[in-house]
């Protein structure tokens, strides 16, 4: 039984291999045997370590949030919008689904090609969760992150040609590229990589209402029926919000991250403008974001939509008001990490408030 080539095994199986094949465990030469008989729970258990692996260096659930924003913004945003005009969806759900796809697929690459250059800040930042090398082979991950992309870009490619939205190919290959360079040069350079990645974090939804916009006024007899304009209002409202949030996040992170990334020449807001400056950015955009979230709260108050103040009162601005007073007594890269934790989770509770959207969804069209 041939063993994949590109897992770090366990100095057991080495010897176990070894001792019934006769081969002589010498170094690291030794952890892909050419051909060898394997127990099939051992193999198993070989395959299994993979997979985890992969999922991990994917980041498997920031994939599923993704494909979750993009899905949720559809079934509770547009698709209400449609029914009340009694016509039928502007592109079918088949074509949307391969969309998400394609949104997932790029993100997946992109957070391989992260990791394949981030390498030796990993090894000091984050030595017990590494993947690549240490789990999967660097070039096996730059031939994911290839795959992967290319997949994507041919996906999006086929959904822009299906639904005539020509720009949609083009607008996901920027993306691809944009995190390349991302990657390999913006990351290292103040407050350029976080800015790139709130953006394509803003994109996520903004690329689903920018879709059904163009084809609402694209397609006759839609144009003027369908209010189209009510979806881009809410689309740049959960885009900024995905925006301010997500630079948040990343500016945190990198108050989290400072020991590699100072090791290996990075040029981080903290390490350029120092720790206390980077609490002041941060803050300031949380206060942004609560004022906004307080202003958004008290306009649906006056159509009566009780349950979403309560919602986002308790789960998105009170969690955001923690993390403020959290922030200004943090100075350990295991605090950063918390808030960092914190921030991601009132990303997922600003997301499930579109569900208030589809709740509301009458009182909405014909007041908003």
């Amino acid at each position: 039984m041939l063993l994949p080539p590109h897992i770090d095994y366990p100095a057991s199986l080495l010897r176990y291999i070894a001792i019934n094949q006769q081969l002589t465990v010498e170094g690291p030469e030794t952890r892909t045997p050419k051909l060898e008989t394997l127990d099939f729970c051992d193999y198993i258990s070989a395959l299994m370590k993979l997979l985890v692996a992969f999922l991990r260096l994917v980041r498997a659930l920031n994939l599923v949030f993704i494909a979750f924003t993009q899905l949720l913004f559809l079934y509770c945003v547009v698709i209400p919008v449609f029914q009340q005009a009694n016509m039928p969806l502007a592109i079918p759900v088949s074509q949307f689904v391969l969309l998400v796809i394609a949104s997932v697929l790029i993100a997946a690459g992109g957070y391989i090609i992260n990791d394949y250059f981030d390498l030796n800040i990993d090894q000091v930042n984050k030595p017990g969760r590494l993947v690549v090398e240490k789990i999967i082979r660097r070039r096996w991950a730059i031939v994911w992150h290839l795959v992967l992309s290319l997949l994507g870009i041919l996906l999006s490619t086929y959904v822009a040609w299906k639904t005539r939205v020509w720009w949609l190919a083009p607008a996901n290959m920027c993306c691809v590229i944009a995190l390349w360079f991302y990657s390999t040069t913006f990351k290292r350079k103040l407050l350029s990589g976080n800015i790139i990645i709130s953006l394509l974090t803003a994109w996520t939804v903004m690329v689903v209402g920018f879709i059904i916009h163009y084809r609402v006024i694209k397609t006759p007899g839609l144009d003027g029926v369908v209010q189209a304009s009510k979806i881009m209002r809410i689309t740049f409202l959960y885009a900024g919000f995905a925006f301010i949030i997500s630079l948040v996040r990343e500016v945190i992170k990198d108050m989290e991250d400072m020991a590699g990334d100072a090791k290996y020449g990075c040029r981080t807001m903290p390490i350029v403008w120092g720790v206390n400056v980077s609490k002041v950015f941060v803050a300031t955009w949380l206060i942004v974001l609560i004022a906004a979230m307080v202003i958004v709260q008290a306009y649906v108050l006056t159509f009566n939509w009780w349950w979403s103040t309560l919602y986002c009162l308790a789960l998105i601005i009170i969690p955001l008001i923690y993390i403020l007073r959290k922030l200004y007594k943090a100075q350990s890269s295991s605090e950063f990490h918390h808030l960092s934790t914190w921030v991601k989770l009132v990303m997922l509770t600003g997301i499930v408030s579109m569900i208030f959207f589809k709740i509301y969804f009458a009182k909405w069209l014909f007041n908003v």
